[in-house]
């Protein structure tokens, strides 16, 4: 299959998941993962269509984005790796949606570099649903405390929760978790679900879904 063909499978599966779900269609963002690869192979996916990417690192982005968002400006660009206090400034400028809030550091240095460059990305906190320490994210039981900090201290608008289920591990009960938690946070959004569990994700709630392999082949 093409990187063409590949996109509208997933397209059909995220559609028919919602279909199952009895949730409306449309109500699932994809959020195309195009993390290690180039401008060329990112190119046919945003022809077919796609408007919506994720990206790991920072300083990988700044090498690819700014040209292919020059060119096709309606991009959302998501950040959905791990953020370095000292990468804020950079995130700021570049990412329309940051999912990787993940500690009362980085919250501050973005609460700082909005302030200063008068941009606003959207917003997500990362949980750490399986309380793995070699993961980034909040605790469960802290969550609800951070967004509350993120909001009535730093000023900084939280519209959606985020999470990587353990590997080994049936991620149903995590996405449960998650989508409980943003019901006590109040938030809206939920991004969850990778390409071998996006079905799943879409049934527990998932506002988005973010595909890489899936979409693009493997690495």
């Amino acid at each position: 299959m093409s990187v063409e063909e590949r996109l509208q499978d997933v397209k059909a599966r995220i559609g028919k998941a919602e279909r199952l779900s009895k949730r409306p269609a449309g109500s699932v963002t994809l959020v195309a993962v195009s993390k290690t690869f180039d401008a060329e192979d990112i190119r046919p996916v945003i022809v077919a269509g796609q408007r919506v990417f994720g990206e790991n690192r920072v300083q990988e982005s700044q090498g690819k984005w700014p040209e292919l968002k020059a060119e096709t400006p309606d991009i959302e660009l998501h950040l959905i790796g791990p953020l370095q206090s000292n990468k804020a400034a950079d995130a700021v400028a570049l990412f329309d949606v940051i999912e990787t809030v993940d500690r009362e550091k980085i919250a501050r240095a973005l609460a700082d570099e909005i302030r200063k460059q008068g941009k606003a990305p959207k917003l997500y906190v990362q949980v750490n649903t399986g309380l793995e320490p070699q993961k980034a994210g909040i605790e469960p039981k802290e969550t609800v405390a951070f967004v509350e900090l993120c909001r009535k201290e730093l000023g900084l608008s939280i519209e959606g929760l985020m999470c990587i289920p353990p590997a080994e591990e049936n991620p149903g009960p995590h996405f449960a978790l998650l989508a409980k938690l943003a019901k006590e946070c109040g938030v809206e959004k939920l991004s969850m679900g990778m390409s071998g569990d996006f079905e799943t994700a879409v049934e527990f709630g998932a506002t988005s879904v973010r595909v890489g392999s899936a979409i693009f082949g493997s690495r």
